[in-house]
């Protein structure tokens, strides 16, 4: 089940279920990698707390964030189904 972005997951949740974020999170220093805080801010929240533009930044997530759902997509399609490799 691939879990789609929404406004409400807290930033540790966005970097575990898709790790090409933190590059992003990283370049707009933000100092949520490791951040026991992370568990609980929203992206609304890192914003407002680092005070960096809020539509640059999701952007630039959002952008992470489908780079990678299409990578795990192209991948899904070249594994084999386990049906087919008992033929």
């Amino acid at each position: 089940m691939i879990e789609r972005y929404s406004d409400d997951l807290v930033m540790d949740d966005i970097m575990r279920r898709w790790p090409a974020t933190i590059e992003v999170i990283l370049r707009h220093r933000l100092l949520c990698v490791g951040c026991p805080v992370a568990s609980f801010h929203t992206v609304d929240d890192a914003v407002r707390e680092h005070g960096i533009d809020g539509a640059d930044f999701r952007s630039d997530l959002l952008a992470a964030i489908a780079r990678s759902d299409r990578a795990q997509d192209q991948s899904c399609r070249e594994r084999p189904s386990a049906s087919s490799k008992r033929r």
